[in-house]
């Protein structure tokens, strides 16, 4: 695909502004949309046209990119015949949110009848692989579509064709179920580290390269040391990811344990301790709560 096709992003949060960032250094004309305006003025600095609708922002574009907050957002998108008259024929749909694999399926196969194609490609690595260019991105749908769509891709991370429609989020929902059981795990060996008198950081020094070893381990277990819960990764997001796994697996008849349960405690950590907007290594202070301290 020509680096000349227009592209359009919308979304420029914690995610979607350090996505725009990197599409516009590999040279992609690039607009941009995000419903709180604030976000997204900034990258007109650095060369992005920021639109001031979403209708506006995808008029003629070649390829839209999505980075909202679930399923039913980029959904409710094509609910407005303003927004669905200004697409393009031809256009490709890369939806990057994080979504239900039945979202992607319907939003596929609604946009077949405007004459677009769709891949659900959501993406795993936070806000410092979004920064890097280095997120881990999970494509489901037309393998061929991927191809051709595939310097843009690149230019966010490492994306990788996992399936049909659908399969992408399916993926996505697979990796939110080990990071928030990892997590987890991340955080009881903190706490028993700190509470049997050993240092946490050299703990994890010790740890690196081995077979306990995750970037888990070392970026969140440095948060939790440090107490430092601003927000890579939303604690509300990760609680709405583990509800999607849990509702795919109750349709194919499957039982989660682990995944139910630290689903319930971050229910908790956002209900009852007010840590939504935390970071989700903050499931350290619902272990610390949950012991008394």
């Amino acid at each position: 695909m020509s680096e000349q096709r227009k592209v359009t992003l919308l979304g420029t949060g914690l995610m979607g502004a350090p996505m725009a960032r990197n599409l516009l250094a590999a040279g992609f004309p690039l607009t941009v949309w995000n419903r709180s305006a604030e976000k997204a003025r900034p990258l007109a600095d650095q060369g992005a046209t920021v639109a001031d609708t979403p209708a506006h922002a995808v008029a003629q574009a070649d390829v839209i990119v999505t980075m909202l907050a679930d399923g039913y957002a980029t959904g409710a998108l094509l609910e407005d015949p303003s927004f669905y008259d200004q697409l393009k024929p031809g256009a490709v749909w890369i939806d990057m949110s994080s979504a239900k694999p039945e979202h992607a399926r319907a939003q596929s196969a609604q946009l077949e009848t405007l004459g677009l194609r769709h891949l659900d490609a959501p993406v795993s690595g936070g806000t410092k692989g979004a920064e890097a260019g280095s997120l881990a991105i999970m494509v489901g749908g037309d393998e061929k579509v991927m191809l051709e769509v595939l310097p843009i891709l690149s230019a966010m991370g490492r994306p990788v064709h996992v399936g049909p429609s659908g399969a992408g989020q399916l993926c996505k929902l697979a990796n939110q179920t080990i990071v928030a059981v990892t997590i987890s795990a991340v955080a009881e060996a903190t706490l028993l580290a700190e509470q049997g008198g050993a240092d946490p950081a050299a703990l994890r020094a010790a740890l690196r390269g081995g077979f306990a070893d995750s970037v888990i381990l070392q970026q969140h277990g440095e948060r939790m040391s440090n107490r430092d819960f601003v927000p890579g990764g939303l604690s509300k997001f990760q609680l709405k990811d583990l509800d999607n796994t849990l509702d795919e697996a109750r349709g194919l008849g499957l039982e989660l344990p682990n995944t139910q349960a630290v689903r319930d405690r971050f229910e908790y950590l956002i209900n009852e301790m007010d840590g939504a907007e935390l970071d989700h290594s903050a499931l350290y202070l619902e272990l610390r709560k949950r012991n008394g301290m």
